[in-house]
């Protein structure tokens, strides 16, 4: 499922055009990225949290030459399902 559809989906499920359901999906996105850009964890429950996890720096291979590289260290969001998303999915 891509944006459009989902878009689509929203929209059918709730009763709102295709506009105000894109609206309505980007509005929570930029929410959901500015918690994150800020260090907050965003709890939706039955569903999952996102997080954001510090990845260390260190050395990595080019695979080609098999030269070291440096890798800086980085902030690198995650997504932790829920019980309720788990269960949905494996049909229970």
């Amino acid at each position: 499922m891509n944006k459009g559809e989902l878009v689509a989906a929203v929209a059918d499920k709730v009763g709102l055009s295709r506009g105000q359901a894109g609206e309505a999906i980007d509005a929570a996105i930029e929410a959901i990225t500015a918690a994150l850009k800020k260090g907050d964890e965003v709890k939706i429950v039955g569903f999952g949290t996102f997080v954001v996890t510090n990845r260390a720096a260190g050395e990595a291979r080019n695979p080609r030459t098999g030269e070291k590289v440096k890798v800086p260290a980085s902030k690198t969001p995650k997504f932790r399902a829920g019980a309720g998303l788990k269960e949905a999915v494996n049909g229970k």
